[in-house]
């Protein structure tokens, strides 16, 4: 049966994020199998026409917005220096600027009706915010049912901490909500036990129909590796792994890098030459091509068991080994060792690929309607 869904994020496509793409994977599939779709998001200046008429999803905007300062369009984030004098002082405080989409989402619920499935995405969690304050003024009109997903933890974040008194703001929207959805089951311990029935196991999901057109046997003239997404100092952090390459640079190989997080990696072109290429994000398609002609991938872990990557689940759709490492820990240098000298036999495991299906992960929201 055909069924009204809004689903509700800060960004989509064509930003390059985790949570746009998990916004535009679900909508899409959703309209795919006859459902009505509503999408709202901050777009910027992206003309959206096209891709309305392509996949038969009605795109809103959430905006215009004054301090929330990212939008869906893929363009640089502009950064005024009172911008950035605000966000100093009020970041922590009140969740500047994201503390707006909460105002935003509560009022586009306001004007939408017969809304079977609410689809809330965070981050960032003032989405959610905005959503449970509708259903607190106005719960007949509210969606039949809200799904707040969560692609990492609020409170139970352990690479950033909130004040405490955030606390009870997420208790109050847990408390709103009918289904807390997360990616992975090692992160509902980073959820309050009160809550713990609400929540449901939803991974990452993504569009497997074009897979079988990039799988490609490497050919590359040196031994050349990729990885793809952001960094964090002393969290994910590549220093100690370049610092390995720097003493191996006499071997040859090729390390590239797709990320927007370049100051962290930057000083060691100098060291690396033509060993290191440093690239921005491209389209996740082009992407996946590239990857799937390496001779391996390169995952850098979290430190923390409540968090997974999702672009382990693009790693494990190209079929190239995947080297895995704890960069806070000590370097296990005979790993990557045997990585440079092409000996995959300690390659990451991935299992179950299909539970990443994009068909399986609508219909474990759909199965919520039930």
């Amino acid at each position: 049966m055909k069924k009204n869904i809004t689903i509700i994020s800060s960004v989509i496509y064509p930003r390059i994020t985790p949570r746009a793409m998990r916004s535009t994977e679900l909508a899409k599939e959703f309209a795919r199998q006859g459902h009505n779709v509503t999408l709202y998001s901050v777009l910027g200046r992206y003309d959206y026409k096209e891709f309305k008429e392509k996949y038969k999803i009605e795109v809103k905007n959430l905006g215009p917005v004054r301090f929330f300062n990212l939008n869906s369009d893929g363009g640089e984030e502009k950064k005024s220096i009172i911008y950035r004098i605000f966000k100093k002082i009020f970041k922590k405080i009140i969740e500047f600027p994201d503390i707006e989409l909460a105002f935003k989402t509560n009022s586009v619920l306001k004007k939408e009706k017969d809304i079977d499935l609410l689809i809330t995405i965070a981050i960032p969690f003032p989405i959610h915010w905005g959503a449970a304050y509708r259903k607190m003024k106005s719960p007949k009109n509210f969606p039949s049912v809200w799904v707040a997903d969560c692609g990492d933890p609020y409170m139970g974040n352990k690479l950033h901490k909130r004040p405490f008194y955030f606390k009870y703001v997420e208790q109050w929207f847990c408390k709103k909500v009918d289904f807390i959805s997360i990616p992975i089951e090692e992160a509902k311990t980073a959820y309050y036990p009160e809550f713990q029935d609400k929540i449901k196991v939803i991974p990452q999901g993504f569009d497997f129909s074009n897979v079988p057109n990039i799988i490609t046997e490497p050919e590359n003239k040196v031994t050349t590796f990729i990885y793809a997404g952001v960094f964090y100092s002393g969290v994910r952090d590549p220093r100690p792994f370049l610092d390995y390459l720097v003493s191996e640079k006499d071997k040859s190989f090729l390390f590239r890098v797709y990320t927007k997080s370049k100051d962290i990696v930057k000083p060691y072109k100098d060291l690396l030459g033509e060993k290191l290429e440093i690239k921005d994000y491209i389209p996740r398609e082009e992407l996946l091509k590239e990857m799937a002609k390496a001779d391996f991938l390169v995952n850098f872990e979290n430190n923390t068991e409540v968090q997974s990557p999702s672009k382990l689940i693009d790693y494990a759709l190209t079929k190239r080994p995947i080297l895995s490492m704890n960069t806070n820990k000590e370097l296990d240098k005979e790993l990557i060792s045997e990585f440079l000298e092409n000996n995959y036999t300690k390659s990451m495991k991935i299992d179950d690929i299909q539970q990443y299906n994009i068909k399986n992960v609508v219909q474990s929201f759909l199965d919520l309607l039930k």
